[in-house]
């Protein structure tokens, strides 16, 4: 093909210099960072001879040309636009530069929670099962069993604060252990833990919050336990400061001043500025959230189960407990309990949705679970790990939590009292919501009703509007340690395993370019170790600059790509250590190439090995021949 009429007719159709950011190349695509992608005509792009697809992805335009040949129309349109090579890491700055701030201010939350995914969800689930169990079998609360348990699957959401500082330090570039210190601070056992908060006040046998006095400031000791945004504001702060220092501080002292300031600065404007402001807000949504449950027909009562997912991502629910102990004391009856259980299910529903339509293992692997936790109560795992990261899951569930709590607080909700008068429907203690609830409310078979409008609501939306797009989560995986594979006498027309582990359809690959097979047929590995050896005698043809890929052109004319995980090309090489470079000429069995499954999952990217014939379409006979288990050098298709 002409490279360099490809690489003008891209040039010209994107909108020549004035509309181009940045651009780098992966081992099949041009990446093009644009100022403006609506005004690029795709189907113009597509039309041009050497494309074979385009779509846009995390702000990039992405460009398929294929393996061996985007490294030289990528030269020939440096060339023409007299740009300057960029790293995949530029091209992704550049991309994040170019959100809109709404999306911006979204991907944060995702960004610091992905990597403490783990530990919620595991400990959300465990904790939603420890509490229902006393609740069909109360015996069980007053057991060593049940405290141990309990110490155990609440720790993650009791320490969540610390959790949260050391991945946003992660996150916003500053020093991870200031990053813990600072999360420490937010939940001292000093300070009065914010769950217990509502039982210090006039008249209480706790008395006033105690407070101290810092220079015009006066501070409540009280902690941020359950908190995230303050946590995440926090942090930001203390990395900004932390960066200010290290720039004007003279390196002779730099390593004791600037972490002392930078904890001392932080540690004050956190309770003295962060802490009164969110405090503030907590009261203003707490009169609100008041003034809704009060309002008639249920309409307030849809607002709130529609908006109280939102105040779960900002740590705002913990503070419901009040308005709960509040009905209690005064009607006899948490009306409150079956908006919050209509709105945490409604999660639930959304959740399930995105984890029995989800293909991408490792999305599966925490929806499941997450989903499990939040029908017990506990929906961080599922907000966090799922919903508010997709968005619209989030939205789903938000529009079901409002049907759901509609039915359960308009005029027509009623249940009974121990003495059998009919009175409001709700519950007759407060702190549970879900599964757990059903034994704590007044009317058991109206509240299964509202839980199930909730979660089928929210279930459906999901499903119809909800697509997947990119794989956000890693598979699991340790460091190459598998001898290499002998050589074979190989059969024309065969290709062999390149790694051991399960092989998956094509259509089935975590990314949706070779997926949809436009680079070629084939399939994908979820590989046993780190280990590629050569799937057929042949030539190397290409090794990726970030050293994640190799193309193989063998004697008798198959064209193979051997694609190392989903969107690697942004670890620039690092994981990865080709054993080959391009000319060589290589045997089956001979190893191509080491990488280490650990870092991909560190760099949070499923290792799955794509594995393709990109000119299949050359061969009428091709076929997969084996899916599932394999080991290396099995045979997996043939064009024969």
């Amino acid at each position: 093909m002409d490279y360099r009429k490809c690489a003008q007719e891209i040039y010209d159709t994107v909108g020549k210099r004035e509309n181009l950011v940045s651009v780098a190349h992966c081992a099949t695509r041009l990446r093009l960072v644009t100022n403006d992608n609506s005004g690029v005509d795709t189907k113009k792009l597509e039309d041009i001879e050497g494309v074979k697809g385009v779509f846009s992805s995390n702000g990039q335009l992405q460009i398929i040309i294929g393996t061996g040949t985007v490294n030289k129309v990528y030269d020939e349109f440096l060339d023409i636009s007299g740009m300057t090579a960029a790293t995949k890491d530029d091209v992704k700055a550049a991309a994040a530069a170019q959100m809109p701030l709404w999306k911006k201010i979204l991907k944060t939350p995702g960004d610091v929670f992905v990597p403490i995914l783990p530990a919620i969800v595991a400990s959300g689930l465990m904790m939603g099962i420890v509490e229902a169990i006393p609740k069909f079998i109360p015996a069980f609360g007053d057991t060593d069993w049940f405290s141990f348990l309990d110490l155990v699957a609440n720790t993650a959401f009791a320490m969540l604060p610390i959790l949260v500082a050391v991945s946003a330090a992660r996150v916003f570039g500053g020093n991870i252990f200031l990053g813990t210190v600072i999360g420490m601070l937010m939940v001292h056992p000093s300070l009065i833990n914010a769950w217990t908060v509502s039982n210090y006040g006039p008249g209480t046998e706790l008395g006033e919050i105690p407070v101290w006095h810092l220079l015009f400031f006066t501070v409540k000791k009280v902690g941020f336990q359950g908190h995230v945004i303050p946590v995440i504001l926090a942090v930001l702060l203390m990395a900004t400061v932390e960066r200010w220092l290290h720039k004007h501080v003279p390196e002779m002292i730099d390593l004791f001043v600037t972490p002392l300031c930078t904890v001392l600065v932080t540690a004050l404007a956190t309770f003295t500025i962060i802490g009164p402001i969110f405090n503030a807000f907590e009261s203003a949504v707490l009169a609100g959230a008041q003034a809704l449950v009060s309002m008639g027909f249920g309409i307030g009562a849809a607002i709130m189960g529609a908006i109280y997912p939102i105040t779960v991502v900002m740590g705002l629910h913990h503070m419901y407990n009040v308005i709960e102990a509040g009905l209690l004391s005064t009607t006899g009856v948490n009306f409150w309990m079956p908006i919050a259980s209509a709105a945490n299910f409604a999660q639930f529903g959304a959740c399930l949705a995105v984890a029995l339509k989800v293909h991408n293992e490792k999305t599966k692997s925490v929806a499941v679970p997450s989903s499990l936790s939040a029908s017990l109560g506990i929906t961080e795992p599922a907000i966090f790990g799922i919903n508010f990261r997709f968005m619209k899951p989030f939205v789903c569930g938000m529009i079901g939590g409002a049907c759901g709590s509609l039915f359960a607080a308009g005029p027509w909700a009623h249940g009974t009292n121990v003495s059998g008068e009919t009175v409001k429907f709700g519950a007759t203690v407060y702190g549970v919501t879900g599964i757990p609830g059903i034994p704590a409310v007044n009317n058991i078979p109206f509240y299964l009703i509202e839980l199930c409008i909730a979660a089928g609501v929210a279930f459906a939306l999901t499903w119809v509007v909800w697509k997947e797009e990119e794989p956000a989560a890693a598979s699991g995986g340790s460091a190459p340690a598998a001898p290499a594979a002998p050589a074979i006498d190989t059969e024309p027309g065969v290709i062999y395993s390149p790694v051991e582990g399960t092989a998956i359809p094509r259509d089935q690959i975590p990314d949706p370019t070779f997926a949809s097979g436009v680079l070629g047929d084939g399939v994908g590995i979820n590989p046993d170790n780190g280990i590629v050896v050569a799937p057929c005698d042949g030539e190397i043809s290409s090794v990726a600059e970030s050293k994640h890929a190799i193309g193989i052109s063998s004697p008798d004319g198959m064209e193979m790509l051997i694609h190392v995980g989903v969107d690697t090309v942004a670890m620039n090489g690092t994981g990865f250590e080709p054993q080959v470079k391009e000319g060589d000429q290589v045997k089956a069995g001979q190893v191509l190439l080491k990488f280490s499954r650990e870092e991909i999952k560190k760099a949070g990217h499923p290792d799955t090995v794509v594995t393709l014939l990109t000119n299949s379409e050359d061969y009428d006979g091709f076929k997969v021949v084996k899916t599932g288990p394999v080991k290396q050098l099995d045979k997996i298709f043939t064009t024969k």
